[in-house]
């Protein structure tokens, strides 16, 4: 019998021991008749995650072990899909719980889709006292088409699935992104890879987590900070990119212009804060420079705008903002 493992679930951890005992023992409890491992990543933890790992036990010999020393899951993740040996690399985080039927669910929707490059799958909130944040209930299958912007948030990188095949094309991660550096955008920036690299993503709803992630809502507004800079740093990453700046340009323009509330602008003001972070790290301070006027005009028309919006709720009572 082939013992070569078709799925591998790979997760990246770091300074996590105390919650890290929900998500192995998740991982023990998926039925399958496919072959599958599951790849425990320490991103440079200074606690007793290798300890825990120890402890763990590999699970009849499917938990393999990896020590990524470079801190940031772009890093971490990067290390960890080039030593898998599933043909199939699906990647979820250290508070999240497969469900028991996760690789079948994965490896049925490539086996549907045999176009499909990526495949994002459903985030199910855990613990209903958290704060409804970092999950995806959505239940209708849909497609990216190749050559699209993709906006953060469309998949997740808490479920999210590549061909092995797509992640050698692309790459794989960039290890100067993700949680743990100043741009957290790994998950995105790998799927619109595999979009500019000429394959489609997918949403499916068959695969699912469960994301126990314990926040609170008085916690949120940080990580929304957090999120609004990495995708900042993520258009400009693309914007940088000749085959994909146009699409860029334009998708940012119409996200900015989505809405205009005061939540926009600081939304704006965060992402533009990211973007120019990372022109530059590049030192791409032409870019910058050519940028800015645009960034500033369009600030200023949306300060108008919601300021005018103010003003009229002020004046006319039932007008709606």
């Amino acid at each position: 019998m082939d013992k070569t493992p078709v799925v591998s679930i790979v997760i990246c951890t770091r300074n996590r021991a105390k919650s890290l005992g929900g998500t192995i023992k998740s991982l023990t409890q998926i039925k399958s008749g496919y072959e599958w491992e599951a790849i425990l990543v320490d991103n440079a933890s200074t606690d007793n995650t290798m300890q825990v790992f120890k402890e763990t036990g590999d699970c009849g010999g499917r938990f393999r072990y990896l020590r990524v020393d470079q801190v940031g899951l772009g890093a971490a993740r990067d290390a960890a899909w080039r030593q898998a040996r599933g043909c199939i690399v699906s990647f979820t985080d250290d508070d999240c719980y497969p469900a028991h039927d996760y690789v079948d669910k994965v490896v049925e929707a490539f086996g549907a889709h045999p176009e499909t490059g990526c495949v994002g799958g459903r985030i199910l909130l855990y613990d209903p006292q958290d704060a409804r944040v970092t999950i995806d209930e959505r239940i209708v299958p849909f497609e990216i088409r190749p050559f699209h912007f993709v906006t953060p948030g469309e998949l997740h990188g808490a479920n999210l699935s590549f061909r092995r095949e797509v992640l050698e094309r692309v790459g794989g991660f960039d290890p100067e992104l993700g949680a743990g550096t100043k741009f957290p955008c790994e998950d995105v920036d790998v799927v619109a890879s595999t979009l500019w690299a000429g394959f489609a993503a997918r949403f499916e709803p068959g695969p699912v987590v469960s994301h126990h992630h314990g926040r609170k809502w008085p916690e949120i507004d940080k990580l929304e900070a957090s999120y609004d800079r990495g995708r900042g740093a993520y258009y400009a990453k693309y914007i940088l990119r000749r085959d994909s700046r146009r699409a860029y340009i334009s998708g940012w323009w119409r996200h900015a212009n989505a809405s205009y509330y005061g939540s926009t602008l600081r939304r704006l003001f965060r992402e533009f804060k990211g973007a120019a972070s990372y022109f530059i790290h590049r030192k791409r301070y032409d870019v910058l420079l050519m940028a800015l006027p645009i960034w500033l005009a369009t600030y200023g028309a949306i300060i108008l705008i919601v300021g005018m919006r103010h003003v009229a709720s002020r004046l006319f009572p039932s007008f709606k903002r």
